[in-house]
């Protein structure tokens, strides 16, 4: 099979997991393969391919990370910022860590703030960290 040829399958491959995914990573490989289909196609030699898909993917993934990074704080509130969550315990005080009840199921959480909420309390949520609850005393604003 022709490189090029290679490197085109490559590149539509990526392009329809890019499509499952949403991350736009695999988008800048599928860039970097096709780029290297195109230095195939004019005929350089296996090793400048390879160089071409490297730097058009490390330029390509390195953009982004910029752009993610850059637009961060832009990003979409997440869905259940704002939401009452009811305090029941304590797991670990020391390190913020309690038990909420949100939504009719128990979640471990962490607190923000100095405060030391009792039992019943109402706390508000800010975030998740995996399964975990950002919570605070006050609601979002």
């Amino acid at each position: 099979m022709e490189h090029h040829l290679a490197w085109a399958i490559l590149g539509l491959i990526l392009v329809i997991v890019e499509l499952l995914s949403g991350t736009f990573y695999l988008l800048m490989l599928s860039l970097a393969a096709f780029g290297a289909a195109a230095a195939a196609w004019l005929g350089l030699d296996f090793p400048v391919q390879a160089i071409v898909a490297g730097a058009v993917a490390a330029a390509g993934c390195w953009g982004v990370y910029a752009y993610r990074a850059r637009n961060a704080t832009k990003q979409m509130a997440p869905i259940d910022a704002g939401q009452p969550a009811k305090f029941e315990s304590w797991i670990d005080p020391g390190a913020r860590l309690a038990r909420v009840s949100y939504r009719g199921a128990s979640w471990d959480a962490r607190i923000d703030g100095g405060e030391s909420p009792e039992p019943g309390a109402i706390l508000y949520v800010q975030g998740t960290d995996g399964n975990t609850l950002k919570v605070a005393t006050r609601r979002p604003g």
